[in-house]
């Protein structure tokens, strides 16, 4: 059978079919937050000058990447729970895949990327400038990006491969590729090729973040004043937060082994995934970080004396 004439059928909220117009306003609120949430930091980063420094360039990335995440699959979701619409065709399946995937190997090594740019801002100040210069973040970021599309198009294509057995119901809310996995008639080997790739661009990116905030403690821990010991914590605990939800959530979704009992263990960790830390990320830098907020005052304020 040829796998490009199949309609899929995403059936993870299938028995709560009484409860779908109040999810349905649950995630349009997730999903509207987050895209709000994310624009303004990637306004305020492009707009204010103050803000053109590596740690806010960064930022600016990872809001644009989380932006990525919940378009690629919310909205599909939306669509099944307002109208009941579950079918997805082949091409919508493999092109939601391959932007998830994107947002998913991006995301993995700008965080620790941003654990490094911490690292070097704290343990080594006086040589900040030289390390972090603009070429550097330019190529450091040009590389982020091309890796991600790079593995995002490598394992679109492994599983576009992969010979599809005669059932086209995913148990999911998206493409999700451990779900379309579960669908082919030869999942073992990709299984093998997905705990490579947890390994390589999960678990290695988080040992160096981790790594780097190790170091980082321990500089601070020993610095005497308990000003200068808050404001070094200051810059370093919101972006310390979104690194364990997002690589939690992530190695609970990928590492462990597939089961049918995990299925409702794979949806709740998905949401959060896909929903929940996309939305939590502007939250927790915005509200946390004095000079984004500096920012939007001196955006609106502009725009106030504009009109």
């Amino acid at each position: 059978m040829d796998n490009n004439t199949y309609n899929f059928h995403l059936t993870a909220f299938a028995k709560t079919k009484e409860n779908h117009l109040i999810l349905f306003f649950l995630f349009i609120l997730l999903y509207l937050t987050g895209i709000l949430g994310n624009t303004i930091i990637v306004t305020s980063v492009i707009i204010d000058a103050r803000l053109h420094t590596p740690m806010y360039i960064f930022l600016c990335n990872l809001s644009t990447v989380d932006m990525i995440f919940n378009s690629s699959t919310l909205p599909k979701l939306m669509d099944i729970l307002l109208f009941g619409n579950d079918s997805i065709s082949f091409a919508q399946c493999f092109t939601q895949l391959y932007f998830y995937l994107l947002a998913a190997s991006t995301e993995d090594i700008l965080l620790s990327l941003m654990a490094y740019d911490r690292y070097v801002a704290v343990c080594k100040p006086l040589h900040y400038q030289l390390i972090m210069n603009k070429a550097k973040i330019v190529l450091l970021l040009l590389g982020t990006w091309a890796v991600g599309c790079l593995n995002s198009l490598f394992l679109t294509l492994s599983m576009h491969q992969l010979d599809l057995c005669p059932v086209k119901t995913i148990q999911h809310f998206f493409c999700d590729i451990k779900a379309l996995a579960k669908i082919t008639c030869s999942h073992t080997q990709f299984y093998i090729l997905l705990y490579i790739e947890s390994v390589v661009l999960g678990l290695f990116p988080f040992l160096l973040s981790l790594a780097s905030y190790i170091k980082i403690i321990v500089i601070i821990l020993g610095i005497r004043s308990t000003s200068s010991r808050k404001k070094a914590f200051s810059t370093c605990t919101s972006h310390l937060a979104v690194l364990f939800v997002f690589y939690g959530v992530a190695l609970c979704m990928y590492v462990k082994p597939p089961s049918v009992d995990f299925e409702k263990q794979d949806l709740v960790f998905s949401i959060m995934y896909t929903a929940v830390t996309p939305m939590l990320n502007p939250l927790i830098y915005s509200l946390r970080n004095k000079e984004v907020k500096s920012a939007l005052m001196r955006i609106f304020r502009v725009k106030k004396n504009i009109t």
